[in-house]
């Protein structure tokens, strides 16, 4: 059952929202060659843990054992921070990262480009973040879920990338994970109608290469079946009466 969110509720989780939008303020300098993504955990655990009564969402969620979900290059999400994973000259990575706040969650991710990246990447990487514009300003009372998971599809394949299907996007406020599933393909005007007060964490992952995903035995991180890349950008959303707030912003 999707649960609504109030005026003030969806204040409280602005405020763990601009938490993350501060953090990616800051990440990128951390995001560099040299560095590991164990490098770029701590720095986001440090940082959030700098606010007043801010934790960091995903450290021990469901036995995850990072702050962050850091995934390279062909892996989508749940990437698992290690010292070993060493950044390189044209690597990309995915930057996952939630907050919790006063009871209250904000989600958002970034993909961040290790230097200069190759053409084909840098499309990728325009084109995922230009999924998640249009499906943001999908997230209008009175439009449907589908119009979203439309919005990402159209963007991703009109430039001849594909969306992974076996992850979605999800509803979030008090837990991490609520209802609605918010997929990245659909058909426009179709699903649930959209209403003041839901708070949707909106996330295209798109693929150069096929839309299939596998899980490695580390039984987290998650590829693309062809070990192309992949690109990933989130943002937690509310809708309200004056259309789309991202509450995760910069």
């Amino acid at each position: 059952m999707t649960a609504l969110k109030s005026r003030d509720e969806v204040e409280a989780m602005a405020r763990a929202g601009a938490i993350i939008a501060a953090l990616f303020d800051e990440i990128p300098a951390h995001v560099r060659a040299g560095a590991s993504t164990a490098d770029v955990d701590a720095f986001a655990e440090s940082f959030i843990r700098s606010h007043d009564g801010a934790e960091p969402a995903f450290k021990g969620l469901y036995g995850f054992p990072a702050s962050v979900c850091a995934s390279l290059n062909h892996e989508v999400v749940h990437g698992i921070p290690s010292p070993y994973r060493v950044l390189t000259e044209g690597d990309i990575l995915s930057v996952d990262v939630g907050v919790k706040l006063d009871g209250w969650f904000a989600d958002a991710a970034v993909t961040l480009a290790v230097g200069e990246v190759d053409e084909q990447t840098r499309r990728l990487l325009d084109v995922t973040q230009e999924a998640l514009r249009k499906a943001i300003a999908e997230a209008r009372v009175g439009n449907r879920l589908g119009d979203i998971g439309s919005a990402v599809q159209t963007t991703a394949e009109a430039a001849g990338f594909t969306v992974v299907r076996e992850l979605v996007g999800h509803g979030i406020g008090r837990e991490p994970h609520e209802d609605p599933q918010v997929p990245n393909f659909g058909q426009a005007g179709k699903g649930p109608r959209l209403e003041e007060g839901l708070v949707i964490a909106i996330e295209p992952m798109l693929n150069a290469g096929v839309s299939e995903v596998r899980t490695l035995p580390d039984r987290w991180t998650v590829v693309t079946a062809d070990r192309r890349r992949s690109a990933h950008f989130e943002h937690t959303v509310a809708v309200t009466g004056n259309g789309p707030r991202i509450l995760t912003a910069r």
